[in-house]
């Protein structure tokens, strides 16, 4: 779908409490998601060290997913490069976030019931310091509800859910509603409308 450009994007599972001290399963640095193989997912630690690297090296925004896992008790997190989410979180960077309101999709969401409601996907700054990130996308945690999802300024979506399954409708119900977003930009509306 556009979605995982070059060797961008990163995805993980939460293993079982009984895989330890394998923590989750997270797709390797450099591979491009279209060429995936079972040989390119690693499972790491809870500090997101390879516990079965053969030699590759897990996603250099392990700490993120590490960070999701602790924080907000997913089961899976999904991380996408797509140009609506690049291309918004960049215009709406300064704003903090993107609010989206009155989309009938927004019931996608675990737990929205109605297109009446709002949410606030938050924009962090990117930086290529994932620890100082993690900790950044952390503390906004505590002060704020995040609702599944969050951007990475000029970079990208990173969504979660109790399962695989859920990330996946989370992380589709975002996309959209981003691409409905970018529309809405495109006809002189502001990236952060409702």
């Amino acid at each position: 779908m556009g979605w995982a450009p070059a060797t961008s994007t990163n995805y993980s599972v939460r293993l079982p409490d009984d895989a330890a001290p394998e923590y989750c399963a997270i797709t390797s640095s450099g591979v491009d998601k279209a060429e995936i193989e079972v040989e390119h997912i690693l499972a790491v630690d809870q500090q997101g060290r390879a516990l079965d690297g053969n030699g590759l090296t897990p996603s250099a925004e392990t700490p993120l997913h590490l960070l999701l896992y602790r924080r907000m008790g997913a089961g899976a997190v999904l991380h996408t490069h797509s140009l609506s989410a690049a291309l918004l979180s960049q215009l709406a960077r300064d704003e903090g976030r993107i609010v989206l309101s009155g989309w009938e999709l927004l019931k996608g969401l675990n737990g929205i019931e109605s297109h009446e409601t709002e949410v606030s996907l938050p924009i962090f700054p990117n930086s290529q310091d994932m620890q100082a990130l993690s900790l950044r996308v952390g503390q906004s945690f505590s002060t704020e509800q995040c609702c599944y999802g969050f951007l990475l300024a000029g970079h990208g979506l990173y969504v979660w859910g109790k399962d695989l399954p859920e990330a996946k409708r989370h992380l589709e119900v975002f996309e959209y509603l981003l691409q409905c977003q970018r529309e809405a930009t495109f006809h002189g509306h502001p990236a952060t409308t409702r």
